[in-house]
Parts: structure tokens; C-alpha cells; sequence
């Protein structure tokens, strides 16, 4: 039988099911933890070899900004570079630090209104598992709880890849000014200028994305082509795809909320147009992609890379170790939000365009230059 509960009757051997948790050891109720500005702690050091199945947190502090001042790293066996670092919520699903209800198959920020932060994805080691949290912040995480929930294993086979999440960050520039999908029709045959969200190397297969993007005017951020360059290979790779909604499993420039298991848009702006931060997923967990060597994985930020966005991704993958070490990850200040595009920008604008026009009291805004 196959399917998620295909296999719930089987009786196994050999397996422990296990939890660290900030539990309360004097058997009080203060079943959380302090984090210090400034601090790292860990929440779970492991012996031997088994696999993370669950993990659940939630906090309470009084920076509103936590979600990204906060990391959260993993590491596997032993090894002295992380396998997963990136902020705290945009792991999980959370972007520019907000809190907000987000629903897929392996990650989940559940009510209330998206305090309690859920992983499901598998996290297989063989000599131990380590997480960590850095409160890079100026102030305290005055109550963390958490749950790791895990099975111990005699042994895991090589076979099983181990668990990779990776954040980035990049404010796109318009490649081919004047900006905007409707100026340019350019033709783009390489990924030289995408905006990259994996460059992996080992063998493994790419699982899924968690995409934050800010846009900072009303027209529609997508059109841009997925490209994935498998093994080293060239231009135009072995997948290539049509438009931002179509890799993300919707179509016609969607502006609405939707949870699939697989895919959907969890955050969407309610401004003018598509101004403002969107949040799309996708998890590949019935398709995922496969490389033996090494993955380099983009998207345009428009089409032909003409649109200036802020633009965040968590990309997550299974591979063999040892992984390519993560470029440094950037400073807390470096991983703010942009400044919000209010209802006076947008009016400064239009008298911009009525000067450019002429300056005429009737000028109603879509005359033609």
C-alpha cells in the first residue's frame, strides 16, 4: 500500500521514540527557556543515530522582529559547518518577520494566528544531531519552548540523504531599464543574472522553496523562467520553465490566498495591484529534483531579469555530505525589510508623471506622453 498512512500498521524493530523538550525540570509550569540577546543555545544534542521527525516552537518577546533576528542551525554528524541556517520564521514559513497562518504538508505556522511554528520534513543522522538558536537580537527571547521529536535508530543507512535548508537574499535591479515587463521584450539565453535561490554540490534532490518577495510597485513580479542547471550542464538545463505562477503551481498572475499540501500563495498584499510582500511555496515532494554532482537553481526576477524586488527564498534539499559551505549569512542589519511603499509615494509619483505631462489641472492620470 502506498500513500501517507500506506504503511501506519507496520510493526517495526529497533526504533525508540525519543523527545527533547523545554519541559519544566522541577515539574513546574515554566516549561520554557530564556534566550539571552546576544546568546546561542541549543535546544537538541543527540547521541548516535536516528531521525528528527517533528519539530514544534513557539516564543514570546518583545522585539516584533524575531522571526528574522532569531537562527536557527543544524548540523549532522559531527560537522563543524551547518547543513540549515537561516532566520528563525522564514524556515518555517514566515516572511520579513511577521507572523501570519501558514499551512503546507512539511512545514506550519499554526494558530494562534501563527504563533506555533511545525517541521515534518524527515532529518536522518548517524553519529548525532545538533540544533541550534541565535538570538541575534538586542533583546531577549524571554520564553522559548520547543519540541524535537525523534526516533533513535541502531544505525541509519548511507543511503539517506541528510536534511538541507539554505536562506538568501537579494534586492534584484533591473537588468534592462526603463523596469517593467510591458518596456521589455528582451530574449534571455543564460541564468547569469537570475536571481539564485541553490547552488549545491554532492549528490541529493531539491525538496522545496519557501519564496518572500517584496515588490515596491503595482504591476505583476513574475514572468520569471525557473532554470535548473543539473551537474554542471549549460544553458538551458535540464528543466526550464514559463513564469514565476507557473513553477509555483498557479497561473494569470494570481492575487490571492491559497493553501495546497504541495504549493500556494500564503501571504498576499492588499494594496494596489502587487505592490507589497507575497509569499509563495512549493514543495517537490512528488517530483523532486534529482542531481548527482551539483544543482544550480534560479529564477528570473521578471522577464529577462527587468523587475527590481526584494527577493528571500529557504531552499530545502537532501544530499550526500560534506555540502558546499554556505556563504556567510548576512549581518542582522542586512536582513531588514525594505521600507514600505505608502498611499504618498504613490501620490508623489503621480505628480511627477503630471509635471513630465505638462502640469494641467485636468490631467486625470492615463493620458498618453
Amino acid at each position: 500500500m502506498n500513500g501517507l498512512l500506506g504503511q501506519i500498521f507496520q510493526l517495526r524493530e529497533g526504533i525508540k521514540s525519543k523527545r527533547v523538550s523545554s519541559y519544566d525540570r522541577s515539574g513546574g509550569n515554566a516549561d520554557y527557556v530564556r534566550i539571552a540577546a546576544g546568546e546561542t543555545i541549543d535546544i537538541a544534542d543527540i547521541a548516535g543515530a536516528g531521525i528528527i521527525k517533528h519539530i514544534w516552537i513557539t516564543l514570546s518577546s518583545e522585539d516584533a522582529f524575531m522571526r528574522r533576528n532569531a537562527i536557527i542551525r543544524m548540523y549532522w554528524d559531527g560537522e563543524e559547518h551547518p547543513s540549515v541556517e537561516a532566520p528563525l520564521g522564514d524556515f518555517f514559513g514566515q516572511g520579513w518577520g511577521e507572523e501570519y497562518s501558514f499551512t503546507s504538508l512539511p512545514l506550519a505556522a499554526a494558530p494562534l494566528k501563527g504563533k506555533a511554528l511545525n517541521c515534518y520534513f524527515p532529518m536522518p543522522f548517524n553519529n548525532g544531531a545538533r540544533i541550534s538558536i541565535e538570538n541575534q537580537s538586542d533583546i531577549d527571547i524571554r520564553a522559548f519552548f520547543y519540541y524535537v521529536d525523534y526516533e533513535e535508530h541502531l544505525s541509519i543507512p548511507v543511503s539517506m540523504g541528510r536534511f538541507h535548508a539554505w536562506w538568501n537574499r537579494e534586492a534584484t535591479t533591473s537588468v534592462h531599464p526603463p523596469e517593467g515587463e510591458m518596456e521589455w521584450v528582451g530574449r534571455n539565453q543564460t541564468d547569469a543574472n537570475n536571481y539564485l535561490f541553490a547552488e549545491i554540490e554532492g549528490k541529493g534532490h531539491f525538496v522545496g522553496i519557501n519564496y518572500y518577495v517584496d515588490s515596491p510597485g503595482p504591476m505583476w513580479y513574475g514572468e520569471g523562467d525557473d532554470m535548473w542547471m543539473i551537474d554542471g550542464e549549460g544553458w538551458p538545463g535540464s528543466l526550464h520553465g514559463t513564469g514565476t505562477e507557473d513553477f509555483f503551481n498557479t497561473a494569470w498572475c494570481p492575487n490571492e490566498l491559497y493553501a495546497h499540501p504541495y504549493f500556494g500563495c500564503a501571504r498576499v498584499p492588499d494594496k494596489l495591484g502587487w505592490m507589497g510582500r507575497t509569499h509563495v511555496y512549493r514543495f517537490l515532494l512528488e517530483d523532486p529534483i534529482y542531481f548527482d554532482k551539483s544543482l544550480r537553481a534560479s529564477i528570473e526576477h521578471g522577464h529577462d531579469n527587468n523587475l527590481a524586488l526584494d527577493i528571500c527564498t529557504v531552499s530545502y534539499w537532501y544530499q550526500t555530505e560534506p555540502h558546499k559551505i554556505f556563504p556567510p549569512l548576512p549581518v542582522r542589519a542586512s536582513r531588514a525589510n525594505m521600507p514600505e511603499i505608502s498611499i504618498k509615494d504613490v501620490h508623489t509619483w503621480r505628480h511627477e508623471w503630471r509635471k513630465a505631462m505638462g502640469g494641467s489641472g485636468t490631467l486625470w492620470g492615463n493620458e498618453k506622453g
